[in-house]
């Protein structure tokens, strides 16, 4: 009987025996933290809110990984931040670091990559519709923890014009790319002979 987990893309690329499956989790939890602390440095300055590659890469492995891997995988990305490594958009981590500006971003990712994996999970990545539909609401999740936060900061007003609004475009197409991703994925193992 074939569960949820076993369902998700990271699985069907990478199966595994049951007594395996927490050295394998485990590989890709690290693997994809280290794709979020890489896509952090791709940025373009915005102040006081970076545009990085992050919001792809969470949405992403919400669809391959499923709720539960990809909520690991994001909260292990958050804790190497809270711990000091510099994994983060800024050269700087630490509590403090979370506490400011992305704070409330980066707890959206939280949100949004087991929110994307559990419908992932229910079959919504092998559709380009209910994927973009549910990548949508992953950014919606991470935007209104982002706005919720830096509105706290420095008001509602200054909050949409500077962490919201420039980041409108990028985040179409960000979700667009991290759909067409997965997408392509499950057609290649589709047409895979085997699999």
């Amino acid at each position: 009987m074939t569960d949820a987990l076993d369902a998700t893309l990271a699985a069907t690329l990478w199966p595994t025996r049951r007594s395996l499956r927490f050295a394998r989790n485990a590989a890709l939890a690290v693997g994809g933290a280290l794709a979020l602390a890489l896509s952090a440095k791709i940025q373009v300055p915005f102040a006081p809110v970076p545009m990085t590659l992050q919001s792809l890469v969470v949405l992403a492995l919400g669809a391959a990984y499923g709720a539960r891997l990809a909520a690991a995988t994001v909260a292990l990305y958050l804790l190497e931040g809270l711990v000091g490594l510099p994994v983060f958009a800024g050269a700087l981590a630490g509590p403090a670091y979370m506490a400011g500006p992305t704070g409330g971003f980066l707890a959206g990712f939280l949100v949004a990559a087991p929110l994307v994996g559990s419908l992932a999970e229910r079959g919504w990545d092998r559709s380009w519709r209910l994927l973009l539909a549910a990548m949508a609401l992953g950014h919606l999740a991470i935007f209104t923890l982002g706005f919720a936060w830096l509105a706290i900061l420095i008001g509602p007003e200054k909050a949409f014009m500077l962490g919201v609004a420039p980041f409108a475009l990028a985040t179409i197409v960000k979700t667009l790319l991290a759909c067409a991703l997965v997408v392509a994925a499950w057609s290649a193992l589709d047409r895979a002979p085997g699999v």
